[in-house]
C-alpha cells in the first residue's frame, strides 16, 4: 500500500511540472544561442522574441575585424561574455555579470602632448546594469593624479609618479608608473575619471597618461609581458573590459513569478526542494536576481531551464568515499544519496510495485481516455442536435399524430458510408437551401441526402419546418421523406431518390432529349401535380400551403410521374384559418401579385403558382424571358394578353402544337386562364383544378361526380383526386430512340455517364 501511494505522489508531481512547463515555457530553439564563439543566453537574446526587454537584445555585429562580436545597442557597448547568476546561500542570490568593452581617459597621448581626452561618463542609471564589484581602478603614466568622479560625497583616486630610484615590478601597480585604487562598494550606476597633472620638486616626465576603470588587473595574463605600465599600449588599444552586473527589474515581476522559482524570503527554506530561486537584489534597488539552487546546473529564467545535476557521474571524493563502503550512489533532485545494499529483496520488491503501478496507471489512463473521448463525443452530438433544432423538431414531430414513427434518424457515420463521404462526384444538384447528394443504404436503397447550407435562425426554421411538413405528408406525388441526421455541423435529410430531373429542365431543353414531345404526357404530368397540391390543401391532416410551386420543384421519375418536392418554405395551418401573414418570399414569375401586395398568403396563392406551371407545359415557355416584349416578359402577362387576342393556338409549343388534341389543350388554356386572375377569390380552389383536368382528360364521364363533393371526407376527397391517375400511368410513353437513363440500383461505385440532376 505505501508503494502504490509513493507511486501516486511521485506520478502526481510528474503531471504537473509537465503540464506547468507545456503552459508557462515558450520554444525558443529557433533563436542564436551564440554570437561566435560567445554564448548568449536567456534573458539576453538575438532577435525578436530571443529576449526579455530592450536592454537585453543582443546585435551580432561583424565589425572591421572580420570576426561577429556581440553588441548591446541600448547601452552602446562590445559585449565580451555573459555570465547566469549563481546562489550565494541561503541569504540570497548573486547579480548576472556581463563583460563589456569600454573607452580609456587619456591625457598626452597624441600629437599634442597637454591634451586631455576624456573617456565618456559611465552611466547606467535606469538601466538593469550597474558598475560590477569586481573592478579596479588603474592609473598608468607619469606625476598625475587621476579620481573617480560622481561618488560624492567619496573621494576615490591615486597618484601615479616616476621615481627612478624606485623598483620597478611589469606585472603589478605600486606607484611608480602605475596606481591604482579599489572603488566602493556601492559604485551605483554612475562614474567618471578625470585626470590632473601635480607640481613636484622631481623633474616632472612628460608623456602618455591613461586611467579606466576594470576588472582585467585580477588576471596578468590579459596584459603582454611589459606593458602593464606603458600608457601607450593602453591608448593605441583604446579600449579596456569593465565587469557590470545585471539583474531583472520589477517591471518584469509577472515574468519572474512564471519562473516558478520561490522568493527565498516567502518560503521555509529547505535545501534542494526547488531547482531555482529568487530574490531582492542588496543594492537598495528592486530588481531581482535569480539563480540554479546548489544540485542544478542551467538557465533559472528559462522554464525548466535549472536541471539536476547528476552528482553520481562525478569523480568527487564523496563518491569515491561511497564506493569504498561498498555503497550505491543514487541521484536525488539537487542532491544524491550513498545505498548501502543489504537486502536483495528490495529492488525486486520496488521492481513489482513499479511495474504493478505502471499497469494500473496505464489501464487507468487508458479507461478514463475512452470515457472522456466517448462523452465528448455524446456532449457534441448533443450540442449540434441542439444547434440543428433537435428539440424544436422533437416538439414538431411530438405534436403531431405519430408522425414520429414515420422519420428515421440516421447517424453521420452511415450517410458518410452512402455517399463515399459526400463525394463530389455524388452530387446530384444544388440550391439556395443546400446540395444534394446520391447515395445507397447499408439496404441498397437509393437516395438523395439533402445537405443543408450553414445554419442561422431563418434556415433553420425552414430546415425544421420542411421536416415536420414532410413527416406528416404520405402521397405518391409527393417526394418521401426516409429520415434525418442532426448530429452533424449541418442538418442532412434523406429523400427517396427520384432518377429522372425535374420538369424545369425537360421543357427548357436542358436535356438533349425527353418524351416532353406529347401533350398526353404533359397533360398526365400536370394533372399528379394538381392531385398533390389538392391532397395538400383539402386532405392532409392540417391544410399544407407549398408557397414555391414552379417547374424546378416538380421531379420525374423513371415513368415520368411527378413528384412535388421542396418543402422548405412550407407551412401548415388549422382548419379555421385562411391564410397566412409573412414575409413575402418565393421564385420571381411565379408569385401571386396579391400575394405580393397584401403579404398574405392563401392556398389561392398555390393555384397562382400552379396556373403559371400549366402556362409552360402548354407554352414550353419560361417564366421570364428578356427575349418577349417588356409589358410580357412574366409568362403570366404573356398567356393573358394571347388570351384577350385570341392567339392561344398560335402560343402552343410547338413540339405538341401538331399532334395535340386542340379540345383538350384549349379547355386547359381556359383553367389556366381562371388559376391566374388577380383576383384570389375568383381562381379555383386545387380540388376544382384537379377535378377539372380529370373531366378534360376523360370528357364521357358524367361531370356530377366531379362537383358534389362538400359531404365527402378526406378520405373520399382523396379518392377522387386520384381517379384516373392510373390511366396516366399506363399511357404509352417510351423514351425517345438513343435516348437512355442509367438508374443502376446495385451498385454505387460503378462509373456513370451523368447522374440525374435535382435542382432543390
Amino acid at each position: 500500500m505505501k508503494c502504490a501511494l509513493l507511486l501516486w505522489s511521485h506520478l502526481s508531481l510528474l503531471l504537473v511540472l509537465i503540464l506547468a512547463s507545456a503552459d508557462l515555457t515558450a520554444s525558443r530553439s529557433s533563436c542564436q544561442s551564440h554570437c561566435g564563439n560567445i554564448s548568449i543566453p536567456y534573458p539576453f537574446g538575438i532577435g525578436k522574441g530571443c529576449y526579455l526587454n530592450e536592454w537585453f537584445a543582443i546585435q551580432c555585429n561583424n565589425f572591421t575585424s572580420g570576426k561577429l562580436v556581440p553588441y548591446l545597442p541600448k547601452i552602446d557597448k562590445e559585449v565580451v561574455k555573459i555570465f547566469l547568476p549563481e546562489p550565494t546561500g541561503y541569504e540570497g542570490y548573486n547579480y548576472g555579470s556581463l563583460r563589456i568593452k569600454t573607452n580609456i581617459t587619456s591625457m598626452g597621448c597624441s600629437n599634442t602632448s597637454d591634451e586631455i581626452k576624456f573617456g565618456e561618463p559611465l552611466n547606467f542609471t535606469g538601466t538593469p546594469f550597474t558598475i560590477g564589484r569586481s573592478n579596479t581602478f588603474l592609473a598608468i603614466g607619469c606625476n598625475y593624479k587621476a579620481t573617480l568622479t560622481h561618488l560624492e560625497p567619496r573621494l576615490v583616486g591615486c597618484i601615479s609618479t616616476c621615481e627612478p630610484k624606485k623598483i620597478r615590478d611589469y606585472t603589478s601597480c605600486r606607484g611608480d608608473k602605475c596606481c591604482q585604487a579599489d572603488p566602493p562598494s556601492g559604485i551605483g550606476q554612475i562614474v567618471g575619471i578625470s585626470m590632473e597633472e601635480f607640481s613636484s620638486n622631481i623633474t616632472r616626465e612628460r608623456g602618455c597618461r591613461v586611467a579606466f576603470l576594470t576588472d582585467e588587473n585580477e588576471d596578468p595574463s590579459a596584459y603582454p609581458v611589459a606593458k602593464f605600465t606603458d600608457p601607450q599600449w593602453f591608448y593605441d588599444r583604446q579600449y579596456v573590459i569593465l565587469q557590470l552586473r545585471w539583474a531583472i527589474p520589477m517591471t518584469n515581476l509577472s515574468f519572474v513569478n512564471s519562473l516558478g522559482c520561490p522568493h527565498y524570503e516567502m518560503r521555509q527554506y529547505i535545501d534542494g526542494i526547488n531547482p531555482c530561486g529568487c530574490s531582492n537584489t542588496d543594492d537598495g534597488s528592486s530588481n531581482v536576481g535569480c539563480a540554479c539552487n546548489d544540485g542544478y546546473t542551467g538557465n533559472p529564467f528559462i522554464m525548466g531551464g535549472c536541471k539536476d545535476i547528476d552528482e553520481c557521474q562525478l569523480d568527487s571524493d564523496y563518491i569515491k568515499n561511497c564506493r569504498r563502503q561498498g555503497g550505491t550512489c543514487v541521484n536525488t533532485p539537487g542532491d544524491f544519496q550513498c545505498v548501502v545494499k543489504k537486502n536483495k529483496t528490495v529492488p525486486i520488491t520496488i521492481g513489482l510495485c513499479v511495474g504493478f503501478g505502471v499497469l494500473i496507471v496505464s489501464g487507468g489512463t487508458l479507461w478514463l481516455y475512452k470515457i472522456i473521448k466517448k462523452q465528448r463525443k455524446i456532449n457534441r452530438k448533443k450540442k449540434l442536435f441542439k444547434r440543428n433544432g433537435g428539440l424544436l423538431l422533437k416538439q414538431q414531430l411530438t405534436s403531431t399524430e405519430g408522425s414520429i414513427e414515420k422519420t428515421k434518424v440516421f447517424t453521420s457515420k452511415e450517410l458518410e458510408k452512402a455517399t463515399e463521404n459526400f463525394s463530389s462526384t455524388r452530387v446530384l444538384g444544388q440550391g439556395g437551401q443546400g446540395t444534394v447528394y446520391k447515395g445507397m443504404l447499408v439496404d441498397g436503397r437509393i437516395v438523395a441526402v439533402k445537405k443543408s447550407t450553414v445554419v442561422d435562425e431563418d434556415k433553420l426554421e425552414e430546415f425544421i419546418n420542411e421536416v415536420v411538413i414532410l413527416s406528416q405528408i404520405n402521397h405518391r406525388n409527393i417526394v418521401k421523406l426516409i429520415g434525418c441526421c442532426l448530429e452533424t455541423e449541418v442538418p442532412l435529410l434523406v429523400y427517396e431518390f427520384i432518377s429522372n430531373g425535374n420538369l424545369f429542365e425537360h421543357l427548357h431543353g436542358e436535356f438533349d432529349e425527353s418524351a416532353m414531345t406529347t401533350w398526353e404526357m404533359r397533360l398526365c404530368i400536370v394533372i399528379d401535380i394538381a392531385g398533390a397540391l389538392s391532397y395538400l390543401h383539402s386532405a392532409a391532416a392540417s391544410p399544407i400551403f407549398h408557397r414555391d410551386v414552379k417547374s424546378t420543384n416538380i421531379m420525374l421519375d423513371e415513368k415520368y410521374r411527378a413528384k412535388v418536392a421542396d418543402f422548405g418554405t412550407s407551412r401548415s395551418v388549422t382548419v379555421d384559418h385562411t391564410h397566412l401573414t409573412t414575409v413575402v418570399s418565393g421564385t420571381v414569375g411565379y408569385v401571386d401579385p396579391e400575394y405580393f401586395q397584401s403579404s398574405q398568403f392563401t392556398d389561392k396563392s398555390d393555384v397562382y403558382s400552379f396556373g403559371v406551371v400549366l402556362v409552360e407545359l402548354i407554352t414550353g415557355e419560361k417564366p421570364i424571358s428578356f427575349v418577349r416584349l417588356q409589358q410580357s416578359r412574366t409568362l403570366a402577362t404573356y398567356f393573358i394578353v394571347a388570351m384577350e387576342e385570341n392567339r392561344v393556338v398560335d402560343i402552343i409549343d410547338p413540339q405538341i402544337r401538331d399532334d395535340c388534341n386542340l379540345e383538350q389543350v384549349m379547355a386547359a388554356a381556359q383553367l389556366a386562364r381562371r388559376c391566374l386572375n388577380l383576383n384570389g377569390r375568383n381562381r379555383p380552389s386545387m380540388r376544382e383544378v384537379s377535378m377539372e383536368l380529370e373531366r378534360i382528360r376523360s370528357p364521357t364521364e358524367d361531370p356530377q361526380s366531379h362537383v358534389h363533393i362538400e359531404g365527402s371526407n378526406a378520405e373520399e376527397v382523396a379518392a377522387e383526386i386520384n381517379i384516373g391517375v392510373e390511366s396516366c400511368n399506363n399511357v404509352g410513353v417510351s423514351a425517345p430512340s438513343g435516348f437512355q437513363y442509367n438508374v443502376d440500383t446495385t451498385s454505387l461505385s460503378d462509373a456513370e455517364p451523368l447522374f440525374p440532376r435535382q435542382t432543390w
